[in-house]
C-alpha cells in the first residue's frame, strides 16, 4: 500500500534497528501525538522529528553487497524449483487414485472421521483424498502449519490456496517435496514438530478481554477515522479471533452458544504461538505466489506468510531493498497524491489501532513509503490487492516485526 504514516509514540521507544512486539490484544494502545510533526508528502513512515536520522539507513548502508545477490540468486531458485512442483490444480488431500477420479468432496464419507469439539478437533487425523471443504482435519492442520512457520492466514478449517501454498512452503522447509498436497508423509512431519501441545484448547474469557478499549463501529470515511481516539475492535470475537489467529466466523462456528460477553465463558480456540527464528537474514516477496517467504543466513527457508502485494493500478515496487525499522501501532498519514478515498481530497492522520489502514505494526522499507503493515481485513489476505505494500494479518505482522531487524534485504519477484 502505499502509505504515509508518522507515528505517535514515546520518544524513549524508538531506537534504530530495534523492533517492538505489538499485538493490541494484549497491550493497549496510548498514542501520543509528536507535536510539530508536518504531514509531508512522502511522510518517512519511521520519522518523527527527532528520529528520522536514527532509523533510516545510508546509501551505503542499502547497498546489496555481491554475498546477498548470490543469496537472492540461490532463494529464488529455491522459489522458483517449488512452484514448479506445486499441484495448484489438486485438492490439498491427497490426489485421488484412478478408481476415485470421479469422487468428490459431497460424497467423500470419510470427512465425518472427527467433529467440531474439542476432542474431535484435536484428534482429527489424516485420511485419503480428504478432497475440497472444511473439515477438523484441515482446522487441526491450520493450526500446526501455523505453529511450524508456514502460515495458512486466518485459520479456518478450509481447504484453499492460502493452505495449499502454506503447505507447500512447509514441506520446503521439512525436506519433503513441495507439492501443496497434504500427504501421510506430511501430516505425520506436522504431527512430530507439533508434538504433545493440543491443536485447540478450552480458553475463558477475562475481564481485560471485555473492556477494550473497542470502537462502536470503524467508519469507511477516512475524514471520520482522522477523528477518532483509536482504530480499535469494535466487537470481542474480532480480537479474539486475531488473538488465536481465527477467521472470526470460524471461531463463532466453534462456539456456536457463547455471547463473547461474559467474563468466565468458556470457548474453543486455537494453541498457537509466535516465535519465528531469529536468524531472518533475507525476505521474498513473490507477487506471483502472493507470499512473503523468510530465509536464515545458510539460505534455507525458515518461515511463510499469504501476503497482497501491490495490484495492476497500484503495484509494488521491483528490485531488492533493505528494512529500515519496525514501529508499532503507528499513525496513518492519509495523502490523495497517491490515492483518493471517498471525497477526501486533503491530507488526513488516522490513529492507530487494529482497524487502521496498515493494522497495528509497519516494517519500513528503504524504498520510501513503502513497508510491510497489517491489515483490518485479515481473512482477506493474499485474496484482494494493496495501494503497492505488503499486507499481512495483523499477527503475521507482529510475529515478523518481533525478529526482522534493520538491515535485512527484502526482494520483490514477480
Amino acid at each position: 500500500m502505499l502509505v504515509r504514516t508518522i507515528l505517535a509514540m514515546s520518544l524513549s521507544c524508538i531506537f534504530a534497528g530495534t523492533t517492538f512486539a505489538a499485538s493490541t490484544a494484549e497491550q493497549p494502545l496510548n498514542p501520543q501525538v509528536i507535536s510539530n510533526t508536518a504531514i509531508e508528502d512522502p511522510i518517512d513512515p519511521l520519522a518523527t522529528e527527532a528520529s528520522a536520522a536514527q532509523n533510516n539507513l545510508n546509501a551505503t548502508d542499502t547497498a546489496i553487497t555481491q554475498q546477498e545477490q548470490n543469496d537472492l540468486n540461490k532463494a529464488s531458485k529455491t522459489l522458483d524449483d517449488l512452484h514448479k512442483t506445486e499441484d495448484t490444480t489438486a485438492d490439498v488431500g491427497t490426489a485421488p487414485t484412478k478408481s476415485s477420479a470421479s469422487q468428490t468432496a459431497t460424497s467423500n464419507t470419510a470427512a465425518p472421521k472427527a467433529s467440531w469439539t474439542l476432542d474431535g478437533l484435536n484428534n482429527a487425523t489424516w485420511y485419503e483424498n480428504i478432497g475440497k471443504g472444511q473439515f477438523p482435519v484441515y482446522a487441526r492442520a491450520h493450526v500446526m502449519l501455523n505453529n511450524s512457520h508456514a502460515s495458512p492466514g486466518a485459520i479456518d478449517g478450509t481447504s484453499g490456496k492460502n493452505t495449499l501454498k502454506a503447505i507447500a512452503s512447509f514441506q520446503q522447509m521439512n525436506g519433503i517435496s513441495p507439492t501443496g498436497i497434504l500427504t501421510k508423509e506430511t501430516w505425520d512431519a506436522l504431527v512430530a514438530r507439533q508434538g504433545s501441545r493440543p491443536a485447540f484448547v478450552e480458553y475463558t474469557v477475562t475481564e481485560a478481554d471485555l473492556k477494550g478499549p473497542y470502537a462502536k463501529s470503524i467508519p469507511h470515511d477516512y475524514a471520520e477515522q482522522a477523528k477518532m481516539k483509536g482504530l480499535y475492535y469494535t466487537r470481542v470475537s474480532e480480537m479474539l479471533g486475531e488473538k488465536f489467529h481465527m477467521d472470526e466466523n470460524f471461531l463463532k462456528k466453534l462456539n456456536p452458544n457463547a455471547t463473547f460477553n461474559k467474563v468466565g465463558e468458556k470457548l474453543l480456540v486455537t494453541n498457537v504461538r509466535n516465535d519465528l527464528p531469529e536468524d531472518i537474514h533475507l525476505i521474498v516477496a513473490h507477487k506471483g505466489a502472493k507470499q512473503l517467504y523468510l530465509f536464515n543466513k545458510q539460505n534455507q527457508m525458515v518461515g511463510s506468510f499469504p501476503a497482497t502485494i501491490g495490484s495492476a493500478d497500484t503495484p509494488s515496487p521491483t528490485g531488492t531493498y533493505k528494512v529500515t525499522g519496525v514501529a508499532p501501532n503507528p499513525w496513518y498519514s492519509y495523502s490523495p497524491s497517491n490515492f483518493i478515498q471517498g471525497k477526501n481530497l486533503k491530507p488526513l492522520s488516522l490513529p492507530p489501532g487494529p482497524n487502521g489502514p496498515v493494522g497495528n505494526i509497519w516494517i519500513g522499507l528503504s524504498k520510501k513509503s513503502f513497508g510491510i503493515h497489517g491489515t483490518p481485513n485479515p481473512s482477506t489476505i493474499s485474496k484482494t490487492a494493496s495501494h503497492g505494500c505488503i499486507r499481512l494479518t495483523n499477527w503475521d505482522a507482529n510475529d515478523l516485526g518481533r525478529k526482522v531487524r534493520s538491515g535485512v534485504t527484502v526482494k520483490f519477484l514477480e
